[in-house]
């Protein structure tokens, strides 16, 4: 099983988890553990759903908006999708996990519709399905390649990851990148993989808000994140680091520029790391642009994604980006001037 093709993508890296591992706190080093356990078979869960297929784009029943959400129970990943706990169009199901998987996926479904006129992941109407309640305070949230499952956090690092519109709209965005290109999951493709995640995770979560380039915070997984971190969030987009020193998590690794960026093997070849590098060139291209970041500078980057390929890197979607500014605004266009200035900024123009 190749899985440049077919990860299991997670929204919580796994240099966090490393971290957690080397805590003095014996409480912290357990949850890392089951965190680790967990990971390895829900890699097996992914290699099992590969071989079928069929399974990989379950059409909605009329081709447009469809929403299931199942709940485990407290069961691994190898039990999904659990028992059905609300369809589309039925009321709120009073499982404050369930209705926010619920009304967050319809956002998700939203967004692209509105933004991007697709429909759905595949944009063929693809049923979002989600299962809630992974395992027993579990920290994580997963995209198996055929639906979300999500865990409730452990109470002191994170709290439920449904809660977080952004967190639910990366994991989502993971399969618009699988039905669009393919990007292989392994350095600096799959770096790509999860910047598009993160950029229109967040993209989402602006649209939602409707929150302009300059009055957003530029950060991912703020809504999840627990009582005893002194993180705000998982990542940012802004120069700096999102958290630092912190007892859970300890401290952001991921760069903003080239010069600084992670050339080891760990991490698929540090895919949530250089990531890190394209999602501050967005941010800076968004304010030099202004005004609302899903309108143009989220529709080149919409339009520069069905550009590339499974094998694409870093200096493709420089390519791309600038050549679908050009495109749709102009090569002499303001739209064309932001995009280069955000490359620019991280040493990649």
């Amino acid at each position: 099983m190749d899985f440049r093709r077919n990860p299991l993508h997670c929204i919580v890296p796994p240099y966090i988890f490393d971290h957690m591992m080397n805590s003095k706190d014996a409480a912290v080093r357990k949850i890392a553990a089951e965190l680790m356990s967990e990971a390895s078979q829900a890699r097996a869960v992914r290699k099992m759903m590969a071989l079928m297929p069929a399974m990989a784009a379950i059409p909605s029943p009329a081709g447009k908006k469809h929403r299931l959400v199942y709940d485990l129970k407290n069961m691994p990943l190898w039990a999904l999708p659990g028992t059905l706990i609300r369809s589309e169009g039925e009321a709120a199901s009073g499982d404050s996990a369930a209705d926010e998987a619920y009304e967050h996926a319809g956002t998700v479904y939203d967004f692209y519709q509105s933004a991007y006129s697709r429909n759905s992941l595949d944009d063929r109407g693809m049923s979002l399905i989600s299962s809630v309640h992974l395992r027993n305070k579990h920290n994580n949230a997963y995209w198996t390649g055929e639906q979300m499952a999500y865990g409730d956090g452990d109470g002191d690092a994170f709290i439920s990851f449904t809660k977080a519109l952004d967190v639910v709209a990366h994991e989502f965005s993971h399969g618009v990148v699988t039905h669009t290109c393919n990007l292989e999951y392994s350095f600096e493709s799959g770096a790509l993989n999860e910047h598009f995640a993160d950029v229109f995770g967040i993209l989402t979560g602006q649209w939602h808000a409707k929150q302009s380039a300059a009055s957003a915070t530029w950060l991912i997984g703020e809504g999840c994140m627990g009582p005893k971190t002194t993180a705000k969030s998982l990542r940012t987009f802004e120069a700096g680091l999102a958290y630092a020193n912190d007892p859970y998590l300890g401290t952001d690794e991921q760069p903003k520029h080239m010069k600084n960026k992670y050339r080891g093997n760990d991490d698929y070849g540090g895919v949530h790391i250089n990531s890190g590098i394209p999602n501050h060139a967005f941010c800076v291209a968004a304010k030099a642009l202004g005004g609302n970041a899903w309108d143009r500078l989220g529709q080149i980057w919409y339009d520069a994604l069905g550009r590339l390929k499974p094998s694409s890197v870093f200096d493709d979607v420089v390519r791309e980006t600038i050549a679908a500014a050009a495109d749709r605004y102009g090569a002499s266009s303001d739209q064309n001037k932001a995009v280069v200035s955000g490359w620019q900024a991280v040493g990649l123009k």
